[in-house]
């Protein structure tokens, strides 16, 4: 498969006969071929997340879509008008021929996304992190990070040919606390790290503090048409 990054934590991947499209918030679309079909995944409402301009985009284009919407988007009066599917936590589904979509829950909104494919398989945590908050009550803060060991664990072990994962610098000193955790308990080829809110030097950081980790971190910011 070929990953393009688009921005924030909105990814283009490219396969055989399908395009996937996650989180897309902004960001230009390179050239598609018409005769491939896409599957636009979005994780949650945020509006970092969710984005109706992509439906938008591919109709421009005269591109045959699917999309694939976490339950918490409410937003029936322009989802009426597609073919779309939603999907809840903790939920398997047979999308169509070939493509078997898994959710986990997110300790933030919405849903993370396990595709599996033909081709392989995808992991995308939308808003699912560690999202340890320097200040903020110490109970909240250790009932995010339980909700999100308990997640992963429901993948400890799995092997993913690629995955999207939070690298969040406004975490502070826990910038790097939910990537960690991902490295540790799931084996998965490439990861790129997201939502990094347009400082990508917290990529750059990652690899200095913690170099054993280099042959799996991708630098998202130069993904353009990487083949996976």
């Amino acid at each position: 498969m070929k990953v393009t990054y688009l921005d924030h934590s909105g990814f283009l991947l490219e396969g055989k006969d399908r395009y996937f499209i996650f989180d897309y918030y902004k960001g230009e679309l390179p050239p598609l071929d018409r005769k491939k079909k896409v599957l636009v995944f979005c994780s949650h409402s945020h509006r970092d997340h969710y984005n109706p301009k992509i439906f938008d985009l591919l109709d421009e284009r005269d591109l045959r879509y699917r999309a694939v919407l976490a339950n918490d988007i409410n937003d029936e009066k322009r989802l009426s008008k597609i073919e779309r599917s939603f999907v809840a936590p903790g939920q398997s589904y047979q999308l169509e021929s070939g493509i078997r979509v898994e959710t986990l829950l997110s300790n933030d909104s919405g849903v993370a996304f396990l595709v599996s494919t033909g081709e392989g398989s995808i992991y995308h945590a939308g808003d699912l992190n560690d999202w340890y908050w320097e200040g903020e009550p110490e109970e909240e803060n250790r009932e995010l990070r339980e909700i999100y060991h308990r997640e992963i664990g429901k993948i400890k072990g799995r092997h993913f040919d690629c995955a999207f994962v939070p690298l969040d610098p406004r975490l502070e000193a826990h910038y790097a606390d939910g990537l960690l955790y991902f490295l540790e308990n799931v084996d998965c080829d490439a990861v790129f790290p997201i939502h990094y809110w347009g400082e990508p030097g917290v990529i750059q950081r990652f690899l200095t503090e913690y170099p054993q980790y280099s042959a799996r971190i991708r630098n998202t910011e130069t993904a353009k048409g990487e083949e996976i």
